[in-house]
């Protein structure tokens, strides 16, 4: 999961617990009807007293990603690593491919525009500017969009200050399905009996859903607080049920070390303290000490410090769990981060050119994507003023006209248009009437990757290890045993709902033969039926 980008202008959501919001455990009277804008819409308020928790993932909410959008979101980001120096960064090209990624609706490049706006990366758009793209993104009912305006709405950014609006837009969001607003809500209703304040509360099942339903998407940080209530049971109340036991530390111990393959600086941090030096030897979390699995640990916990974007789905290569025996490793730093990272196969040839490649036009194609339909989103145009509602490729159609008219229209390709701009219009085939044609029905098409359906996870340029193109990979079915040791890929069809959160390089994992494949529901905490999944050999071990 590439985290989105937060404006430094911003005050991390970790630094206002200390704002009272002694407001939100009171009831607020609700307008007949929300305003125009939906920075302004009502909102039930925050309710830290609730019973239940539905666990929603924010990828089965989102709209399609363009697959072009998609590319030039990751040149964005690769443009933005951390290995450059801030000064050496191109901006200019990173602002720009971020903005032809957001005016194709990529959602995430829509939320770091605007934080790009609030840095003052792309005069003169500025804070109002910022507050606009993240409205747009609402209404299209990204859950990221809400919990961005929660921040906002927290620090008076673009909109006025208020503390109880801001929470109800993280309840909104958790509600919806965003991982960073469940793990923040999470953390305000983590707390015992005797620290409940303006700021905590003690609903401890609630924040157990939350951070398990964060970490199946994904979401590293999670981990960490997830760590201490596996360790200690309390009742909802905060009060500890029990001590901890050698069930209850493994089970601490093996989400940590979950945490440290999505990302989580904390937990790689923590084991390395645990197995290298723990704080009592009676307590301690881990079965043993082992100074070096601690320094592994630390080697992951250092280079997630200096780049938090990091991943280790294959962490088990070099760093497996006890009783496991640990591999040998030369120790260089990057032979380890080498083992552990996601992997993705050498680019393959580009496809032959077709027709659409070889326009000089609107109606250009790359010959990497191929276009789909995007149903049912479609532009009426019965005016001589009619205009693309959005970015992106737009294929004309008049059902209602006589026969020689449609098929005059099918052979038009389909055309790119910036948002906002005018439509082409057709006159009629000689013959068949005067002016242009009426009753024209614009429908818009999203480009997909022109690559037969091949297993391509896809991470910006430095963060997956480039490994030989396999033509046919080996695949194999959930329920089965692995049958070769390696790295392997989890796939679902790419029209499937959660395949944003599935045909990732983070969500691969190093399997020696004979181990079962992860399970969705036990392994990732996703209502996901396994039969839907399959895996892929990415990597053969040796």
């Amino acid at each position: 999961m590439i985290k989105l980008r937060q404006s430094a202008l911003l005050l991390p959501r970790a630094a206002l617990a200390a704002i009272v919001f002694t407001s939100l455990f009171a009831c607020k009277s609700a307008n007949d009807m929300n305003n125009l804008l939906p920075r302004s819409q009502t909102l039930p308020v925050f309710n830290p007293r609730v019973t239940t928790f539905v666990c929603e993932a924010e990828a089965t909410k989102v709209p399609p990603i363009d697959a072009q959008a998609e590319a030039w979101f990751q040149e964005a980001l690769a443009l933005e690593d951390p290995e450059i120096y801030i000064d050496d960064r191109d901006y200019k090209k990173i602002v720009q491919l971020t903005r032809q990624a957001a005016e194709r609706r990529h959602w995430k490049a829509m939320l770091n525009l605007a934080s790009f706006y609030l840095e003052k990366r792309d005069p003169p758009h500025g804070v109002e500017d910022a507050v606009r793209l993240v409205e747009d993104a609402m209404r299209l009912g990204i859950p990221a969009a809400y919990d961005r305006m929660g921040t906002y709405s927290m620090n008076g950014t673009g909109v006025a200050g208020d503390a109880t609006k801001a929470y109800a837009f993280w309840q909104k969001a958790a509600q919806m399905g965003n991982p960073q607003a469940m793990a923040f809500l999470a953390e305000k209703l983590n707390a015992g009996p005797n620290s409940e304040d303006a700021t905590h509360c003690s609903n401890i099942p609630i924040a157990t859903r939350m951070l398990e339903c964060a970490l199946g998407q994904g979401y590293g940080p999670a981990a960490y607080d997830l760590h201490y209530l596996y360790a200690s049971p309390r009742d909802a109340t905060g009060w500890i049920i029990g001590d901890d036991t050698r069930e209850t530390k493994a089970r601490a111990l093996k989400v940590l070390h979950e945490g440290v393959r999505f990302g989580c600086k904390d937990c790689a941090n923590t084991l390395a303290i645990e197995f290298g030096d723990p704080f009592d030897l009676a307590t301690m979390m881990v079965p043993f000490v082992d100074k070096a699995r601690a320094e592994r640990y630390r080697v992951l916990s250092n280079a997630l410090g200096f780049n938090p974007d990091r991943r280790f789905p294959n962490l088990d290569k070099i760093l497996p769990l006890p009783p496991a025996l640990l591999p040998p490793w030369d120790g260089t730093r990057q032979s380890l981060l080498a083992a552990a990272m996601g992997v993705s196969a050498a680019p393959a040839p580009p496809p032959k050119p077709g027709v659409a490649s070889h326009h000089t036009d609107r109606r250009f194609l790359d010959a990497a994507f191929k276009l789909r339909p995007v149903d049912p989103e479609h532009a009426d145009h019965d005016s001589a003023d009619a205009h693309a509602p959005t970015a992106g490729y737009w294929q004309p159609s008049a059902n209602r006209q006589p026969e020689r008219v449609r098929a005059m229209l099918a052979r038009v390709a389909p055309g790119l248009y910036r948002a906002g701009e005018k439509f082409e219009q057709f006159p009629f085939p000689e013959g068949e009437g005067l002016g242009p044609i009426p009753g024209v029905v614009w429908e818009r098409q999203e480009t997909i990757r022109h690559n037969h359906g091949a297993v391509e996870p896809l991470a910006p340029a430095g963060l997956t290890r480039v490994v030989p193109a396999n033509a046919a990979p080996m695949e194999c079915a959930s329920d089965q045993v692995c049958p070769v040791s390696g790295v392997w890929q989890p796939w679902v069809h790419p029209d499937h709902p959660m395949h944003a959160i599935v045909n990732r390089h983070w969500r691969q994992a190093w399997l020696n033969a004979g181990q079962a494949f992860p399970q969705p529901e036990r392994d990732w905490l996703l209502a996901l039926p396994a039969p839907e999944i399959s895996w892929y050999l990415m990597e053969r071990s040796g």
